[in-house]
């Protein structure tokens, strides 16, 4: 099972982070991609959809044209662990480039 992330581990892996915001209501971490078209955001999503399917690790998200936003958490302990650090990570690299 995943640790949770906590005090100074939690800061400095959001730190690592880009535009990545941690979620109020609850613990878990958000990220807002922006495309310039629906097509191009299915996309993005689809090879999200791969690579979360490929770690076992599954994101909430949602698409909204050419918005696409990804909440991070890992179900297990109900909170933001290094798995959803890691995937966040491997995400940025799939963005465009406005968006890392």
């Amino acid at each position: 099972m995943s640790e949770k992330l906590v005090g100074a581990k939690r800061q400095t892996a959001l730190k690592e982070l880009h535009g990545w915001a941690e979620v109020l209501e609850r613990d878990a971490i958000r990220k807002t991609y922006h495309f310039p078209d629906f097509p191009t955001a299915w996309g993005f999503m689809n090879q999200v959809a791969l690579l979360t399917e490929k770690c076992g690790h599954h994101p909430e998200w949602f698409n909204d044209r050419g918005r696409v936003e990804i909440i991070l958490f890992t179900r297990e302990v109900d909170g933001v662990t290094g798995k959803d650090v890691e995937l966040a990570h491997r995400i940025d690299q799939m963005a465009p480039a406005h968006d890392r």
